[in-house]
């Protein structure tokens, strides 16, 4: 790669092949003063971009990048599928039989992991944060749930739920909780920033993120029911995921890993790609299955039309329009991104200090992987 200064305003590293995007990331440190970001992309296992700028984020700088950290979840599952451990039309019972309870016996892998299997938050006794920032009791409670709808009959959005799920199935399939297995398994051979529970000698490059700010003229947004159906927030006291330690020393799976830009471009090149010399963690097959569409329409629990997602993953929409059709990833509500698209071979990752209103991905991000990969591919 060639050296990219811009001005020093935009720090790092930029194959000269997409020398535009770096132009553009410059542009928007120019127009913004205020915006810090770390992008990072790898093409077919070599790195091609590793920049950042900004007041808020360096070099080093990690950040909690809320359900980006959900990325974690799909390559360990995935991992998973590609030993032959973990079959994605079984029935959760048959690793877990306590979760086959109240009209669950015949929930698929599939469904529990796409966000089908109508457990999203409401329980009884409902959830607390200590219960979540646990490797077992949420998954104990949610197991003794009747689901909030007919598994497979609708899809919703299981915001927090989807870590509690995943790391129980992961060890009741491997005896290892999903953050041991993520650790020894899938971070730790690449030497991934993409941590499940800071270190605590890490604990010093964590940057809290900065809140967003609300534009003083109205801007249209899309019309959500959330709250209506079956979004409830954990009672007791409350965690703030971003700033507490409690928080990022657990790393829940779903919403409160600790990032750095260029982790979680690794983690999913280590994935789908490989990272040099080190071959991919997936198959080709095992890539094909993780990122098959498995619902789009709907969403029962964020209230909106239009998403989409594959096992775990986010799919390719008009929002999250980064990629071809089999390109996956996960978005952030702070505005962090991870995203890698199969057919170009390009994995991109992006976190940023203070997202852009109203939350979720930064568009700027979601253009940004989209033009590596056209750039790459032409």
């Amino acid at each position: 790669m060639t050296t990219a200064t811009h001005d020093g305003i935009l720090h790092g590293a930029v194959d000269e092949r997409i020398e535009e995007v770096a132009s553009t990331l410059t542009d928007h440190l120019r127009a913004d003063p205020d915006l810090s970001f770390q992008a990072a992309a790898f093409w077919h296992g070599e790195k091609v971009l590793d920049v950042w700028g900004g007041p808020h984020l360096a070099e080093d700088s990690l950040i909690i990048p809320a359900s980006v950290s959900k990325n974690a979840i799909g390559v360990a599952v995935g991992l998973l599928v590609e030993r032959g451990e973990l079959d994605l039309d079984e029935r959760v019972g048959h690793y877990w039989p306590e979760f086959a309870a109240r009209g669950k016996d015949a929930v698929t892998v599939r469904q529990l992991l796409s966000h089908q299997a109508g457990l999203p938050f409401a329980t009884d006794p409902p959830l607390t944060w200590d219960d979540h920032l646990d490797h077992h009791r949420a998954a104990e409670i949610l197991a003794a749930q009747r689901p909030q709808w007919a598994p497979g009959g609708a899809f919703g959005y299981h915001a927090v739920t989807i870590g509690d799920l995943g790391n129980e199935l992961v060890y009741r399939v491997t005896g290892q909780t999903l953050h041991a297995f993520h650790e020894a398994e899938v971070r730790a051979p690449f030497d991934t920033e993409f941590h499940l529970g800071l270190p605590a000698a890490e604990e010093g490059r964590l940057v809290t993120p900065l809140p967003m700010i609300k534009p003083v003229a109205p801007m249209p947004l899309p019309e959500m029911d959330r709250g209506r159906l079956y979004w409830v927030d954990p009672v007791g006291e409350p965690v703030n995921l971003m700033s507490d330690p409690r928080s990022w020393r657990f790393g829940h799976p779903a919403v409160s890993a600790s990032v750095s830009a260029r982790g979680i471009a690794t983690l999913l090149a280590s994935a789908v790609t490989g990272v040099g010399d080190q071959p991919a963690l997936w198959s080709r097959d095992t890539v094909a299955q993780m990122a098959q569409l498995q619902c789009r329409g709907y969403d029962e629990v964020l209230g909106l039309p239009g998403r989409a997602h594959s096992i775990v993953f986010q799919k390719q929409s008009e929002t999250f329009a980064w990629g071809g059709p089999r390109s996956f990833g996960h978005d952030g509500a702070l505005g962090c991104l991870g995203c890698v698209d199969p057919d170009t071979g390009v994995a991109f990752g992006y976190t940023v200090a203070r997202g852009p209103w109203p939350g979720g991905a930064d568009p700027r991000a979601v253009r940004a992987a989209r033009r590596i990969g056209e750039l790459l591919a032409g």
